[in-house]
């Protein structure tokens, strides 16, 4: 069982920047791949990144890519993900999760432990 908890969102102007973290409790932290999603209103889950569990590969939705950076600290048990550039389209409630697999994918049911969501509101 793995116990995540998702913070550091809020309410930021285009082209701001955040900080989201997720702090993972319960199974080892450092033995799970993990990744960010992101849901806006009306819409389906998305993926956003993942990062493999020594933290040297990630891999970033097209729609983030350049602006958001994926890290983590094992010896925390905590995972970032920097934001930059930030634009009204990136608002959405961002969750964090851990895979099932090493190398994880883009596709939800790759994941199964989730956090229960931080707010990111982007304004114009």
């Amino acid at each position: 069982q793995v116990q995540l908890v998702e913070s550091g969102g809020g309410l930021v102007q285009a082209g701001g920047s955040l900080r989201l973290s997720c702090a993972a409790s319960g199974r080892t932290f450092s033995s799970c791949a993990m990744g960010w999603f992101r849901q806006a209103p009306g819409k389906e889950r998305e993926f956003v990144a993942w990062i493999s569990v020594s933290g040297g590969i990630t891999y970033y939705a097209d729609s983030v890519k350049g602006r958001f950076t994926i890290s983590r600290d094992n010896a925390k048990n905590t995972m970032y993900l920097q934001m930059n550039s930030l634009k009204p389209e990136d608002t959405a409630v961002y969750y964090c999760a851990t895979a099932r697999a090493p190398i994880p994918t883009m596709n939800r049911i790759g994941y199964n432990y989730w956090g229960q969501g931080t707010q990111v509101t982007v304004s114009s």
